[in-house]
């Protein structure tokens, strides 16, 4: 697992669009794995073997996992289920969201 955050994402558009807690718990459970096996003193790394998980992380942390991933994760949990973020922004490539203005 290279913390990517295509799973994040998508749990998170499935939670917007459905409101189904299980998202939620999914992309806890998903955080808390992070946590445990993926964290080393002072960043994140990779396990080169997720079947192994007693080996040392990876010494890389890519920029997508805190530019992305933990971000979806965040809003993924985030308890204001009332606004709607996907009926008002779109997000970039880099999960940046733009406002989506009316037209003129």
């Amino acid at each position: 697992y290279i913390l990517r955050p295509e799973t994040a994402e998508t749990l998170f558009v499935l939670h917007q669009l459905t409101g189904d807690p299980i998202y939620r718990e999914w992309g806890w459970e998903i955080f808390r794995a992070i946590e445990r096996y993926c964290k080393t003193d002072f960043a994140y790394g990779s396990p080169p073997n997720v079947n192994n998980v007693n080996r040392d992380v990876d010494d890389k942390m890519e920029s997508f996992f805190l530019a992305e991933t933990l971000k979806y994760l965040y809003l993924l949990q985030d308890p204001d289920t009332q606004i709607d973020i996907l009926g008002k922004h779109v997000f970039n490539t880099e999960a940046h969201p733009l406002r989506i203005f009316s037209e003129l």
